[in-house]
């Protein structure tokens, strides 16, 4: 259940949101509904996570892998939900995607490099952020320097996201209902 109302006054900048939302997403997203209460702060987030969408340094694939990874250990259940979606969206094997919340367990499903962004999101996810030079260095080697960056950007706005959206309690909106592969919970 929501902490905060998800029906905001209905302001011009909430109704175009909205709008925007059902446009893209087929439903009004709850953590944009949330942000209605203050249509300055969903303005403001609206256009950074635009320009967020425009980088492209880093591959999709691998950027999706971090930021399900961060949901998953921050234990947002609406992000989980929406990572799972675009996951499948962007045409990525369901198959895989599944054992993002327990990537450790399953560490035979990814590759190298994608073990290597799976925990450098846990490690940024921790209380205290425990990213070795090592396995920066890793990254960097594997990656370059701009898709690093990109990377551990993508991290931090997803531990932002998550942590709001757990705050809130916000859960799940169905959006992984219409993926082929249910997402794995245990």
């Amino acid at each position: 259940m929501a902490r905060i109302s998800l029906d905001p006054p209905r302001t011009l900048t909430v109704r175009l949101a909205a709008w925007y939302s059902r446009r893209k997403f087929g439903k009004v997203l709850d953590p944009l509904a949330a942000m209605g209460h203050h249509p300055r702060m969903l303005r403001d987030s609206g256009r950074y996570e635009q320009r967020i969408a425009r980088w492209n340094e880093l591959d999709p694939g691998l950027k999706t892998l971090a930021v399900l990874a961060v949901s998953a250990r921050i234990g947002c259940s609406w992000c989980v939900d929406f990572g799972h979606w675009e996951a499948d969206e962007q045409g990525l094997p369901m198959e895989k995607i599944q054992y993002v919340p327990s990537w450790r367990e399953h560490r035979e499903e990814f590759g190298e490099l994608e073990l290597l962004v799976l925990e450098l999101a846990d490690a940024m996810t921790e209380t205290v952020p425990s990213v070795t030079d090592e396995l920066a260095a890793a990254l960097v080697d594997r990656l370059g320097e701009r898709p690093f960056m990109e990377l551990v950007m993508m991290v931090a706005v997803e531990n932002q996201r998550s942590r709001v959206n757990a705050a809130l309690g916000l859960t799940g909106q169905g959006f992984s209902d219409q993926c082929a592969v249910p997402l794995r919970t245990a």
